[in-house]
């Protein structure tokens, strides 16, 4: 399994970004997908799942700001984040899995928002 993240990066508050997920390894369009992210000195956070069916799931905070996507042909999953917040500062991971299996990160990709 590989999971290869990009797109981060610095924000101002309100702004926008776009992270990409590139994943090799396994049956890519049979499997849930999750975007999760860890401040540094606490815990990992699940953000948001998207499913084999293309059903979504994500957490409260981010509900209305942020999308999650696949493009099954091109094994990768995306995660648009819109209206950023300082909170939303964190090394964000891709990983195979849904909300409550997830496994098998990448190396992550650094978004920090600020003014």
């Amino acid at each position: 399994v590989q999971l290869v993240e990009s797109g981060g990066g610095l924000a101002q508050p309100g702004g926008s970004l776009r992270l990409s997920c590139a994943a090799s390894g396994f049956t890519f369009s049979t499997s849930a997908m999750t975007w999760a992210r860890q401040v540094s000195g606490k815990g990992l956070e699940w953000v948001s799942s998207i499913y084999f069916d293309s059903g979504t799931t994500y957490l409260d905070s981010v509900k209305g700001r942020f999308t999650i996507s696949r493009d099954n042909a091109k094994n990768a999953v995306y995660l648009e984040m819109n209206n950023l917040k300082p909170e939303d500062t964190a090394v964000y991971y891709c990983a195979r899995g849904g909300r409550s299996t997830y496994r098998d990160r990448g190396q992550g990709t650094q978004v920090t928002v600020s003014s």
